[in-house]
This record gives C-alpha cells, sequence and structure tokens, in this order.
C-alpha cells in the first residue's frame, strides 16, 4: 500500500499536469528526464542495474514524447532539428544502457538541459497555449516515476 504522502503528492503531480500549458508540460518533461537518469546514474555505482535501465527507459519515453509532440508540418527547421535531437539522444541513451555508462548518460543530461533553458527563454517570450493533441500526449504519462 502507498503512504498517504505519496498518494497526495501523486494527486498534486497530477492537477499540476492536467492545468498546466505546453510549454509548462514541456518543461516538466525536460525535468523528469533529467531527474530519471540522475536516478539511474545513481545507482550505477551500486551495480543496482535494474533501477538503471527502468529510469533509461523512462527517460527515453519521455523523448518519444517530446518528439511526437512536435509539429513537423508548421515547425519546419527547428522541429527537424529538435527531432533530429531527440533521435540522437535516444541513440545515446540506448548505448548508455549497454554500456551502463554514467559519462553518456551525463551527456544526454547536458543537452536536455540546454534544451530545457531555451524552451524556457522561448515560453517567457510568447507563452504557448495547451493544445488537445499535448493534453492528449501526455494524459496519463507519469513523469514522477
Amino acid at each position: 500500500m502507498m503512504p498517504a504522502g505519496k498518494r497526495q503528492y501523486d494527486v498534486y503531480k497530477d492537477t499540476e499536469i492536467q492545468t498546466a500549458d505546453q510549454g509548462k508540460l514541456i518543461l516538466m518533461l525536460y525535468d523528469g528526464a533529467i531527474r530519471f537518469l540522475n536516478i539511474a546514474i545513481d545507482n550505477m555505482d551500486y551495480r543496482k542495474y535494474d533501477i538503471v535501465n527502468n529510469n533509461i527507459i523512462k527517460a527515453q519515453d519521455i523523448i518519444t514524447e517530446l518528439m511526437l509532440s512536435l509539429n513537423m508540418d508548421q515547425g519546419g527547421e527547428i522541429a527537424k532539428n529538435l527531432f533530429n535531437i531527440y533521435a540522437y539522444m535516444k541513440k545515446r541513451l540506448l548505448e548508455g544502457n549497454i554500456k551502463k555508462d554514467a559519462a553518456i548518460l551525463q551527456e544526454v543530461i547536458k543537452h536536455l538541459t540546454t534544451l530545457r533553458s531555451a524552451w524556457e527563454e522561448a515560453i517567457k517570450k510568447a507563452p504557448v497555449k495547451p493544445t488537445p493533441a499535448m493534453e492528449k500526449q501526455v494524459a496519463g504519462f507519469s513523469i514522477t516515476g
């Protein structure tokens, strides 16, 4: 059975996700991927490879969601570039998982952090309205673990 504090936190996070605009959701996805990769790295030293593997897969799933949220028709060159960056990160995460190489995961965290900062700046300049497609993609997708 889940502790009451954990249930309350999950309800809070679900509410936060459901009420966030698209830009905030994207930032939350970046934060989740970075958090999962840090958990994976932290568990490599203890050889808890099941935890490492599960958290890398969670980060890969988030990157897949980010790829799916791209509007290739309207996004033009930026969307294509982001798609390629996301594809590269997924490839590196696969390599990092196979090799259990923290340096590869750190590289992906660096890319995610850079992209997150860029999104944060873009959102400050032009807030993004949520779209039904983004809400559908994020609905039921847990970034809390």
